[in-house]
Protein backbone atom coordinates (compact mmCIF):
# COMPACT_ATOMS: atom_id res chain seq x y z
CA UNK A 1 0.00 0.00 0.00
CA UNK A 2 3.06 1.96 0.78
CA UNK A 3 4.26 1.97 -2.91
CA UNK A 4 0.84 2.71 -4.68
CA UNK A 5 0.59 6.04 -2.35
CA UNK A 6 4.40 7.29 -3.61
CA UNK A 7 3.29 5.99 -6.93
CA UNK A 8 0.44 8.05 -6.85
CA UNK A 9 2.68 11.12 -5.45
CA UNK A 10 5.21 10.82 -7.89
CA UNK A 11 2.56 10.68 -10.84
CA UNK A 12 1.09 13.77 -9.81
CA UNK A 13 4.40 15.64 -9.05
CA UNK A 14 5.02 14.71 -13.16
CA UNK A 15 1.70 15.99 -14.07
CA UNK A 16 2.21 19.18 -12.07
CA UNK A 17 5.65 19.72 -13.15
CA UNK A 18 4.10 19.05 -17.21
CA UNK A 19 1.96 21.60 -16.35
CA UNK A 20 4.89 23.99 -15.87
CA UNK A 21 6.32 23.25 -18.91
CA UNK A 22 5.21 25.62 -22.01
CA UNK A 23 6.82 27.38 -24.96
CA UNK A 24 7.40 31.25 -25.20
CA UNK A 25 8.61 33.74 -27.84
CA UNK A 26 12.09 34.14 -28.45
CA UNK A 27 12.22 38.64 -28.40
CA UNK A 28 15.10 39.97 -30.70
CA UNK A 29 16.85 43.10 -28.89
CA UNK A 30 16.26 45.32 -31.66
CA UNK A 31 15.24 49.31 -30.53
CA UNK A 32 11.81 48.80 -29.13
CA UNK A 33 12.75 46.13 -27.16
CA UNK A 34 15.97 47.92 -25.80
CA UNK A 35 14.01 51.07 -25.10
CA UNK A 36 11.26 49.59 -22.84
CA UNK A 37 13.70 46.73 -21.33
CA UNK A 38 12.99 42.96 -19.88
CA UNK A 39 10.24 43.73 -17.77
CA UNK A 40 8.08 45.44 -19.75
CA UNK A 41 9.17 43.01 -22.91
CA UNK A 42 7.63 39.79 -20.79
CA UNK A 43 4.74 41.99 -19.15
CA UNK A 44 3.57 42.75 -23.14
CA UNK A 45 4.51 38.93 -23.86
CA UNK A 46 1.95 38.40 -20.77
CA UNK A 47 -0.88 40.42 -22.25
CA UNK A 48 -0.77 39.40 -25.86
CA UNK A 49 -0.90 35.94 -24.28
CA UNK A 50 -3.95 36.87 -23.01
CA UNK A 51 -5.27 38.41 -25.71
CA UNK A 52 -5.11 35.49 -27.71
CA UNK A 53 -6.68 33.15 -24.85
CA UNK A 54 -9.69 35.50 -25.33
CA UNK A 55 -10.12 36.36 -28.95
CA UNK A 56 -10.01 32.13 -28.50
CA UNK A 57 -7.20 31.25 -29.64
CA UNK A 58 -6.15 27.98 -27.21
CA UNK A 59 -2.32 27.68 -26.68
CA UNK A 60 -2.15 23.93 -26.81
CA UNK A 61 -3.95 21.08 -28.36
CA UNK A 62 -4.11 18.74 -25.35
CA UNK A 63 -3.31 18.96 -21.25
CA UNK A 64 -0.28 17.08 -20.17
CA UNK A 65 -3.58 14.46 -18.34
CA UNK A 66 -5.20 13.78 -21.88
CA UNK A 67 -1.72 12.59 -23.57
CA UNK A 68 -1.42 10.20 -20.34
CA UNK A 69 -4.73 9.16 -20.81
CA UNK A 70 -4.87 8.80 -24.59
CA UNK A 71 -1.59 6.75 -24.05
CA UNK A 72 -2.97 4.81 -21.21
CA UNK A 73 -6.39 3.85 -23.17
CA UNK A 74 -3.93 2.95 -26.25
CA UNK A 75 -1.81 0.83 -24.22
CA UNK A 76 -4.79 -1.12 -22.83
CA UNK A 77 -6.59 -1.71 -26.62
CA UNK A 78 -2.89 -2.91 -27.96
CA UNK A 79 -2.17 -5.26 -24.88
CA UNK A 80 -5.94 -6.40 -25.08
CA UNK A 81 -5.50 -7.33 -28.70
CA UNK A 82 -1.71 -8.85 -28.31
CA UNK A 83 -3.06 -10.76 -25.36
CA UNK A 84 -5.94 -12.42 -27.08
CA UNK A 85 -4.26 -13.56 -29.85
CA UNK A 86 -1.42 -15.01 -27.67
CA UNK A 87 -4.28 -16.41 -25.42
CA UNK A 88 -6.09 -17.93 -28.58
CA UNK A 89 -2.78 -19.62 -29.72
CA UNK A 90 -2.59 -20.86 -26.09
CA UNK A 91 -6.48 -22.00 -25.70
CA UNK A 92 -7.13 -18.82 -23.69
CA UNK A 93 -8.19 -16.03 -24.98
CA UNK A 94 -10.09 -14.40 -22.45
CA UNK A 95 -7.46 -14.82 -19.85
CA UNK A 96 -4.67 -13.69 -22.09
CA UNK A 97 -6.52 -10.96 -23.62
CA UNK A 98 -7.18 -9.58 -19.38
CA UNK A 99 -3.80 -9.94 -19.23
CA UNK A 100 -2.43 -8.40 -22.13
CA UNK A 101 -5.25 -5.08 -21.27
CA UNK A 102 -3.73 -4.94 -17.73
CA UNK A 103 -0.17 -5.10 -18.87
CA UNK A 104 -0.95 -2.71 -21.77
CA UNK A 105 -2.49 0.06 -19.72
CA UNK A 106 0.42 -0.36 -17.31
CA UNK A 107 2.75 0.11 -20.01
CA UNK A 108 0.23 3.12 -21.49
CA UNK A 109 0.27 4.72 -17.81
CA UNK A 110 3.75 5.18 -17.85
CA UNK A 111 4.76 6.57 -21.14
CA UNK A 112 2.38 8.71 -20.91
CA UNK A 113 3.77 9.99 -17.78
CA UNK A 114 7.09 10.46 -18.95
CA UNK A 115 6.13 11.71 -22.07
CA UNK A 116 3.39 14.28 -20.50
CA UNK A 117 6.37 15.96 -19.10
CA UNK A 118 7.59 16.91 -22.76
CA UNK A 119 6.31 20.52 -23.81
CA UNK A 120 4.16 20.46 -26.62
CA UNK A 121 4.37 22.73 -29.47
CA UNK A 122 1.48 25.76 -29.14
CA UNK A 123 -1.25 25.53 -31.30
CA UNK A 124 -0.02 27.44 -34.88
CA UNK A 125 -3.29 29.97 -34.78
CA UNK A 126 -2.14 30.88 -31.01
CA UNK A 127 1.65 31.43 -32.56
CA UNK A 128 0.04 33.90 -35.49
CA UNK A 129 -2.29 35.41 -32.64
CA UNK A 130 0.96 36.34 -30.34
CA UNK A 131 3.31 36.91 -32.79
CA UNK A 132 1.00 39.72 -34.76
CA UNK A 133 0.49 41.23 -31.67
CA UNK A 134 4.46 41.54 -30.68
CA UNK A 135 4.76 43.07 -33.87
CA UNK A 136 2.20 45.74 -33.34
CA UNK A 137 3.66 46.51 -30.17
CA UNK A 138 7.26 47.16 -32.03
CA UNK A 139 9.06 43.46 -30.96
CA UNK A 140 10.98 41.38 -33.62
CA UNK A 141 10.04 37.46 -32.41
CA UNK A 142 12.90 35.29 -33.50
CA UNK A 143 10.74 32.10 -32.81
CA UNK A 144 9.32 29.61 -30.05
CA UNK A 145 10.62 27.73 -27.30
Amino acid sequence: MKSITTLGIAVMFLLWLSGCASTKPILYPNKHYNSVGQAAAEADVEACRQLAESAGAQEGSESAAGRVATSTAMGAGMGAAAGAVGGAISGGAGHGSLIGAASGAAIGLLRGIFYAARPTPPNQTYVNFVYRCLQDKGYEVTGWQ
